[in-house]
């Protein structure tokens, strides 16, 4: 099974996160792909304490560090210390499915075409059968990798595999003051190569647990959005409009709550659509606000909010 199977270097960006990150890391130790097949890289982004510890409890793992802040600068220094013959990213807040890497491995073992993996990212739900109403909403609408990969042409960089030569010709990820995910995507397809879903390469990722943990997300991509919007050259009036319209669109994606195989029964789905009446009422004052310049969060380009459990 594994006789073409490539040497795969797993990169991960921490930052402040120890516990998340030693289940990441238990997560990827039992994984059902040879142990010698496969190395761990973790890259510390300036944590208060570096996770020493941790990294210290699994063999074939090490630890570096990158002070230029962001996910993006992190990972590219894990893809200068790499030794695969393919990169693996995954996040310190998530855990792999047991054949992670072994779907990664089997499809580039399968061919040569140029192209780049993205898999699904699903939520941790403490408790399945009744789920938080942060749980419920974030099992619907968060990390749409599908989507993110067939119709906007990029992949969350949480769970993205590319092989090694390709990475470089492609170029690294991009600092804090972008989206990088959508950036290197955009990269990737203007030098020809294919982002494909794989729904086999799961990973599961913690819901935020806070209203407020939520709306710092949606700060941060507003911010890059608008940003994105004005080098395009498009005015304030049309932005307003589009802001108009993720304040109406949450009547529209009531069907996508009832009609999602993620949250089952019916007091899933009223948390579900409880949380997403409120965050679109937040994102549509937030876009005004930026495009105003009246108040601008103040660390918006923090990128790692998520608290320890």
């Amino acid at each position: 099974m594994y006789q073409n199977s490539p040497f795969v270097s797993v990169i991960i960006a921490h930052l402040n996160q120890p516990d998340h990150l030693r289940r990441c890391l238990r997560s990827l130790a039992g994984q059902d792909y040879p142990r010698d097949r496969y190395e761990v890289i973790v890259v510390d982004n300036g944590s208060a304490i570096p996770p020493r510890t941790v990294v210290e409890q699994f063999r074939n793992t090490r630890l570096d560090f990158e002070m230029t802040p962001g996910p993006g600068p992190a990972r590219n220094k894990g893809t200068q210390l790499a030794r695969g013959e393919v990169f693996a990213f995954i996040d310190a807040d998530e855990f792999a499915e047991r054949s992670w890497l072994r779907s990664i491995g089997l499809r580039f073992g399968a061919t040569t075409d140029n192209i780049v993996l993205g898999g699904d990212v699903r939520i941790a739900c403490r408790n399945p059968d009744r789920p938080t109403l942060l749980e419920a909403y974030e099992s619907v609408f968060a990390y749409r990798q599908k989507e993110y990969i067939e119709k906007q042409g990029f992949s969350g960089t949480g769970n993205l595999a590319v092989r090694r030569d390709d990475f470089f010709k492609i170029g690294p990820f991009g600092g804090i003051n972008v989206s990088e995910d959508r950036a290197w995507g955009r990269d990737a397809r203007s030098h020809g190569y294919r982002i494909l879903y794989v729904p086999e390469m799961v990973v599961f990722t913690p819901a935020r647990k806070s209203l407020t943990e939520l709306q710092a997300k949606w700060d941060r991509h507003i911010l890059h959005d608008y940003e994105d919007w004005r080098l395009e050259g498009k005015g304030r009036s049309a932005w307003y409009l589009r802001a108009a319209a993720v304040m109406l669109s949450s009547l529209l994606d009531l069907r996508r709550i009832f009609a999602s195989s993620r949250i089952s029964g019916l007091g899933a789905r009223i948390k579900a659509m409880r949380v997403l009446a409120r965050i679109r009422v937040y994102r549509a004052i937030t876009m005004v606000r930026v495009a105003t310049r009246t108040s601008l969060p103040p660390d918006a380009h923090f990128w790692n909010r998520q608290p320890q459990p």
